[in-house]
């Protein structure tokens, strides 16, 4: 749905002799070379300066009375020469830096045309005896072949031999086609020059020609493969014309064709046969198409039409039209009306092979016309919900219009037509807000015609019954321009800002000026625009643009400066576009398409550039965009990697902008969504979600874009318009939880609005269902940066608050029209309250309401069993004990009576409470359970006491039976039994103590070694001497068995009566003190010398031993520690020289890499399977191993010097204890030493903590910032490992800090010093 709508037009004039009969463009300088009747001349399109001239009449290829012909012109780049072919049959080529002309060959028959390939490898020249010459590009003759050939070609159809004609099938036309008889074939019409004409395919490989036939006067197509094989013959086609030019893409060759009734393009495959074709819609029977050309990328095909039926007698008026196509329709998007003056009708023309959309047409009197077009989408401007969203698309002299808003219809239909008398150019939407969908169009004939909507009242429907949807556009006034236009196209870049002010641009004959009128109607006619004043700019305005919001305009110029139209004043003006620092802005590339738009809180200029580069100003936010839109708050852009973006600008700056265009969306990204390859922005309507987009082959769709949507729901969420929020989540299928998660308290506190607005049933029970605890705005939709700050937190579960605010509400409104929402709102709350739903079923059986329309109990039990499982519901109408309620139930349920009957007759036989124990035991409510059996008298204890056990409902029990001190007791025993059974014998113990079972419980105490509670016991019991002195050995040695060496002595000592075996009990646990006590107060020195000094020297020699162990061990991995260390330096060093540091990969290997350590190992071992607790842990002690070579082996050696430390630090207290006892026994020697080797221990693991563990790797913070690398980032995550199990990361957190050495606790003796 786009147009062609004019850049820039450039005039100038080279003013040589004669007048130009062939022009070709020269593709490294974009210089124009034509060729006249007297010399080829190179000039500037632009300025119309003459570069360089060369004579061929003095040089005797031309006759100097100028009657000779020039039929081929070419510019060979490769040969930076020009080749020249002359009607006499003379081939020349003339070379640019020598100036030198040179005659290559010559034909006597004498040459009717010169087509070379696309390639410049081959040339075609047509001879006057209807021949075809190929050559090679030095010239060298290939093949001469006659045109007409009467072989069909290669391509010939094969008849299998079947079949009539008059049994085939005919479509439409029906059996008659059968005997219809062919029409005869008309001959080349009488303005046909009979020349032959030859095209080239886009790549070289085929190429047509036609030419006139001679035994029937008809042309002809054939069409030849660069080796100069006839493939294909055209059908027949009567009344073809000489235009015939090949599409670049391939796939079509234009022709013209003159029917009796019409005048038509048409198309030909490559084997021959029509295609497809095309009416002329201005064409007479006196128009003749002279010529049509494809431009470079084949997207527009331009035609040179001939008229004398308007003309003076032997004037003809010239018109050049381009069409293009969409969707299988061709438009007429631009007419050029020449006049009929002979000195300004085109000669030559041709496109621009670089510049596809760029034509070159020169005059008779050598005067250039240099049009570049552009593709553009007019579209309505308007920023409001009023807007129509209306897109205007040109078609010859009508145009069609589309309301998106109301409807999408798919090209080429259209909402309505507007027909004009004249073929349109260009289409304009008012600038103004409250007339966004007024147009007015500039046609050819130099008129602006203006349409608006009509002003009288509508009615809604027709008398057929049919809604109209939308009214079109009446036209209310033309405007002619008398500006004293000389040539087509003058006057560009319209604009309407004022409903009587127009803005356009025209290029000035002044080289590089532009003027911008501002035309407003004339005071002696309302139906004439004037030039109410002029402002000239200083270069070529490309683009026009207008800001909705703020009414300003900005003009780029062919530089990618950018310019100020202060247009709302007394005198009109242009200055330069500077952003908030003061700097001018200006594109770095001239932009196709531009937009004003509020980036943040500073106005920008917004472009396209045609190589899908987007700029804001002079910054650069992204590379790969095909087409944006700016609309309200919102920049949308499709990409060419098949996406849709839409980005709210008020919360962005440009550099926001251009990191949010950069970086690829996450999984609940909101402005990012997919869409079909090569989609196309064409509109997006205001103050709405939709967007519509074109697909590469014409068709529409319309897409709600997600950024659009949610934005949209916001507004009317925080405007309370629940319900147009509601049905637009409901089609959209966007989670109704965010009704409520946007903003909880306004929801709670406008429920009844929410409920009156919605007013559905259906709609309200939609809602409550969907009720979930996630909070929408943290997971699926979060809200934007720049929104408030998310409403405090509402106490309570999310989906209870809201079921009683709903619940409430409908209440208090009507319970009865609610009926069946209350009822989804008591089942959808956290724990169902299916028991309070099914007593309201039941109370609309027992007393139904007085209202016809209220809900029956019969509707609101099946509503129930549509939201609830049968079963369940079954259960719980069960669990109410109320029959009456589960026989309604069960009626309503797919059960069969012989399943319930038997069991509910059995429970009304029961006395209450054990009725409702059976009950209660069936739904497996055993809490329930025990509490009614509990009622039921002391006959049902052992049902009691059997149900307690099985479902170990002991604390229960023992509360309810608090009272009975038998049955309390039995609870209790069972109880003790059952913690027995858990091994928790000290808090069995203590029940039996509890109850009065003392055996039982001192045996419970003995069991655990809870050795107080079992003398007490026995004191309580009581138990003899020397009963209670054998219970304190045997707990005794259980101790010892437990090195708790103190509590056994004390044991031994107090209550069996044996200080000697308490004495050895302390020497053996070390606990020197309290044994040296013990010797002392039962008078024992013997004791001293037989064993307490000889513990003393054992625990010296098995300390120093230790010692030396641990410390001999930790030198060695200390020093391992290093060499690991310097192989992973040396081997990254290595691998970045080998590499070089501009390697792309370098920055792939982390610090840790085993691809660094040259280790034989591989990293697969690291990745065994998790399965179970001791899988994991046997796997963390594979990767800390300490076998050299091992891929993290600096790892184990780190965490093995650690345990090191920490093992020796600990072994302070031990150390003092055993320093004194050696010191008091006059050990001083064996004290010395070992205090001095503790103490250099110490010293060496303090020493060494900085050289394991350096200062660098204590920093777990990620290191980031402009100084970073990728190495540096990627180390200090690694040492982060968020994603590493929790057992893991404990574990490396142990390895990266450092044990701390204790230096609080006093160690060392000063005697000893």
């Amino acid at each position: 749905m786009r147009n062609l709508v004019l850049v820039r037009s450039v005039q100038s004039c080279a003013q040589q002799p004669g007048a130009p009969q062939c022009v070709t463009v020269r593709c490294d300088s974009g210089s124009l070379l034509g060729a006249s009747q007297f010399s080829i001349t190179e000039f500037d399109p632009c300025t119309g300066k003459v570069l360089s001239e060369a004579s061929l009449t003095a040089e005797g290829y031309l006759p100097e009375d100028g009657s000779g012909t020039v039929v081929g012109l070419q510019d060979l780049a490769e040969l930076e020469s020009a080749c020249v072919a002359t009607a006499a049959g003379d081939v020349i080529l003339y070379n640019f830096s020598s100036t030198q002309f040179e005659c290559v060959g010559s034909v006597d028959s004498g040459l009717t045309s010169m087509s070379w390939s696309p390639d410049e490898e081959l040339v075609i020249f047509t001879t006057g005896q209807d021949t075809f010459i190929m050559m090679t590009k030095d010239f060298e003759p290939i093949i001469e072949v006659g045109i007409h050939q009467e072989d069909f070609g290669e391509g010939k159809f094969i008849t299998v031999g079947w079949g009539k004609k008059e049994t085939q099938f005919h479509g439409s036309e029906g059996k008659q086609a059968a005997q219809k008889k062919a029409a005869e074939l008309q001959p080349a019409p009488a303005w046909d020059d009979q020349r032959p004409r030859v095209s080239w395919r886009g790549d070289g490989q085929l190429f047509a020609v036609s030419a006139v036939c001679p035994q029937s006067g008809a042309r002809r197509v054939r069409l030849w493969s660069r080796e100069g094989v006839l493939q294909a013959t055209s059908e027949a086609i009567s009344g073809l014309e000489q235009p015939l030019c090949w599409r670049p893409s391939g796939n079509l060759i234009a022709s013209t064709q003159r029917q009796h009734n019409k005048h038509c393009v048409v198309f030909l495959e490559k084997n021959g046969l029509q295609h497809g074709d095309f009416t002329l819609p201005t064409s007479t029977s006196q128009t003749k198409v002279k010529e049509l050309w494809w431009n470079s990328d084949s997207t527009v095909l331009a035609l040179w039409l001939e008229d004398t039926s308007g003309a003076g007698e032997g004037r003809l008026s010239t018109q050049l039209q381009l069409w293009t196509t969409g969707n299988y329709h061709w438009y007429l998007k631009q007419s050029m009306v020449f006049g009929d003056d002979p000195q300004r009708a085109p000669v030559c023309v041709c496109w621009d092979p670089v510049r596809p959309l760029q034509l070159h047409v020169v005059l008779r009197d050598w005067t250039t016309l240099t049009y570049e077009w552009g593709w553009s989408t007019e579209h309505s401007r308007g920023q409001g919900g009023a807007d129509d969203a209306s897109v205007a698309v040109i078609d010859g002299s009508k145009i069609l219009v589309t309301n998106f808003r109301q409807c999408v219809v798919p090209p080429p239909m259209c909402s309505y037509e507007l027909q004009l008398m004249s073929a349109v150019n260009q289409v304009v939407f008012s600038c103004q807000p409250d007339r966004s969908s007024e147009l007015a169009a500039y046609t050819a004939d130099g008129h602006i015609s203006v349409f608006a909507p009509d002003a009288g009242e509508k009615a809604s429907t027709s008398t057929n019954g049919f809604r109209t949807l939308c009214w079109p556009l009446i036209s209310h006034r033309a405007y002619s321009i008398d500006l004293g236009l000389e040539h087509p196209l003058e006057l560009h870049h319209l604009l309407w800002l004022r409903v009587d002010l127009f803005v356009a641009v025209r290029a000035s004959p002044r080289t590089n000026f532009s003027k911008v009128l501002f035309l407003s109607p004339s005071e002696a006619s309302d139906q004439k625009l004037a030039v109410r004043c002029a402002v000239e700019v200083s270069g070529a305005v490309v683009s026009v643009t207008h800001n909705a919001h703020s009414d300003s305009v900005a003009l780029q110029l062919e530089d990618g400066s950018i310019r100020k139209l202060l247009w709302d004043c007394a005198e009109p003006c242009v200055e330069d576009w500077e952003d908030s620092r003061g700097c001018l802005v200006r594109f770095p590339v001239v932009c196709v398409q531009t937009a004003l738009c509020n980036i943040g809180q500073e106005e920008c200029v917004l472009g396209l550039t045609d190589r899908c580069h987007l700029y804001a100003g002079d910054t650069k936010l992204a590379s790969n965009v095909s087409s944006f839109s700016v609309c309200n708050d919102f920049l949308l852009v499709t990409t060419h990697s098949h996406h849709c973006r839409c980005l709210q600008l008020s919360s962005l700056s440009v550099k926001d902008l251009q990191v949010a265009l950069a970086v690829d969306g996450g999984q609940n990204d909101e402005t990012l969504r997919r869409v079909e390859r090569g989609a196309r922005i064409v509109t997006v309507v205001p103050q709405d979600t939709r967007v519509i987009l074109q697909m590469p082959r014409g068709n529409l769709e319309t897409v709600h874009h997600r950024a659009l949507v949610l934005a949209q729901l916001r507004k009317w969420l925080d405007s309370l318009r629940f319900k147009d929020a509601f049905m637009c989540m409901r089609k959209l299928r966007i989670n109704l939880n965010l009704i409520y998660d946007h903003h909880p308290k306004l929801f709670l506190d406008n429920v009844e609005t929410f409920i009156t607005q919605l007013g559905s049933i259906n709609h309200i029970n939609l809602f409550i269902t969907e009720l979930k605890e996630e909070d929408t705005t943290q997971t699926m939709y979060p809200r934007p940066e720049d929104s408030c700050p998310p409403p405090h937190k509402i106490p309570g579960t999310k989906v209870d608050v809201v079921c009683d605010a709903l619940r409430n509400t409908m209440e208090s409104i009507d319970p009865n029209k609610y009926c069946l929402s209350i009822l989804t709102a008591h089942v959808r709350k956290t724990v169902p309250e299916l028991e309070i739903a099914l007593q309201k079923v039941h109370e609309l059986r027992v007393n139904p309401p007085p209202a016809s329309a209220a809900v029956s109990a019969e509707e609101a039990l099946k509503y129930l069993l549509f939201l609830v499982d049968v079963n369940d519901l079954y259960e719980h109408s069960l669990g109410t004990y109320d029959f009456d309620l589960v026989l309604m139930v069960a009626e309503k349920s797919q059960k069969d009576p012989k399943e319930y009957l038997p069991f509910l007759n059995m429970l009304k036989k029961l006395e209450p409470s054990y009725q409702r124990y059976t009950i209660d035991k069936h739904l497996k409510r055993y809490k329930k359970a025990l509490i009614h059996l509990s009622q039921c008298g002391k006959e049902h204890f052992p049902e009691v006491l059997q149900l307690v056990k099985e479902q170990k409902l002991y604390t229960e029990a023992l509360r309810l039976f608090a009272a009975d001190k038998t049955h309390y007791k039995e609870l209790t025993v069972a109880f003790a039994e059952h913690l027995v059974g858990q091994q928790q014998m000290e808090q069995a113990g203590l029940l039996l103590w509890r109850c009065g079972e003392t055996h039982s419980a001192l045996q419970s105490f003995v069991s655990c070694c809870s050795w107080r509670q079992a003398l007490c016991v026995a004191q309580v019991i009581p138990l003899p001497p020397d009963q209670l002195a054998l219970l304190a050995r045997d707990m005794a040695e259980k101790l010892s068995e437990q090195r708790r060496y103190s509590e056994a002595a004390l044991l031994l000592d107090q209550y069996a009566n044996d200080c000697e075996e308490a004495i050895l009990a302390l020497i053996t646990g070390a606990v020197w003190d309290e044994a040296l006590r013990l010797i002392h107060t039962h008078q024992r020195q013997d004791i001293t010398e037989t064993n307490l000094k000889p513990a003393l020297l054992e625990a010296f020699s098995a300390q120093t031993v230790f010692l030396e162990t641990q410390m001999s061990t930790f030198t060695r991995h200390k020093n391992r520690l290093a060499v690991v260390r310097e192989q992973k330096l040396k081997a990254r060093e290595d691998m970045l020289d080998d590499e070089g540091p501009d390697c792309a990969d370098a920055e792939l290997y982390s610090e840790a890499s085993s691809v660094l350590t040259g280790s034989k190992y591989s990293q697969s071992n690291s990745r065994i399977s998790s399965r179970s607790s001791k899988n994991r842990r046997k796997a963390e002690r594979k990767k800390l191993s300490l076998k050299e070579g091992s891929p993290m082996e600096d790892r184990a050696l780190i965490h093995a010097l650690g345990e090191i430390i920490t093992t020796v630090d600990k072994m302070r207290e031990e150390v003092h204890g055993l320093l004194k006892m050696l010191v008091l026994f006059e050990f001083e020697r064996q004290a010395h030493r070992l205090q001095e080797q503790y103490a250099e221990a110490l010293s060496l693991l303090e020493t060494s903590v900085p050289e394991v563990w350096p200062e660098n790797t204590l920093n777990c913070t990620p290191l980031t910032g402009p100084q970073s690398t990728a190495n540096s980032i990627s180390a200090s995550f690694q040492q982060q490992n968020p994603a590493a199990p929790p057992q893991a990361q404990a574990q490396d957190a142990e390895i990266v800090t450092p044990p701390k050495l204790r230096h609080n606790i006093k160690w060392k003796l000063t005697v000893l010093t």
